[in-house]
């Protein structure tokens, strides 16, 4: 068996970056994870009047933006950072010094709503999208995983 295995990456394009490792080859599942920050106002208009965010305020939020896969064995990476900058930076700047009540499909912002809004958008153009994470404060942050 090992004789048959060694045989399969003697001519294997892994080959040559194996053998200036210490690391035994293995398809590797990796997590990337990306952070963007907006700052944006809003209100939650479906809480009672006197809730205190039923009243015009504003976060600097933090979108973390995650995607998983295998790690293409030539290059060693996912994927490239930038990819992942690329397609956020539309939903960004629909995002960052805006009103978040005004977007369209974010009439009711709560950091949930958000996080939909950008999975929505966002996992088209990356297929390997895997997690939105919204925080409005550095205590409190919401996960979105997709349906």
């Amino acid at each position: 068996m090992e004789r048959w295995i060694t045989g399969l990456l003697t001519n294997h394009p892994i080959t040559p970056l194996l053998q200036h490792s210490n690391t035994p080859f293995i398809f590797m599942k990796m997590e990337l994870h990306k952070t963007f920050q907006f700052e944006a106002a809003h209100l939650l208009p479906n809480l009672p009047a006197n809730h205190k965010c039923r009243r015009l305020h504003g976060h600097s939020f933090q979108a973390e933006i995650v995607v998983a896969g295998e790690c293409d064995p030539k290059l060693g990476w996912l994927m490239d950072y930038a990819d992942i900058s690329e397609a956020f930076k539309p939903l960004w700047e629909q995002l960052d010094h805006r009103y978040l009540n005004e977007i369209p499909g974010l009439e009711n912002p709560t950091s949930e709503n958000v996080a939909v809004w950008i999975w929505e958008r966002l996992k088209p153009k990356l297929p390997l999208l895997t997690e939105v994470i919204v925080a409005e404060t550095c205590t409190a942050r919401c996960v979105y995983r997709g349906q």
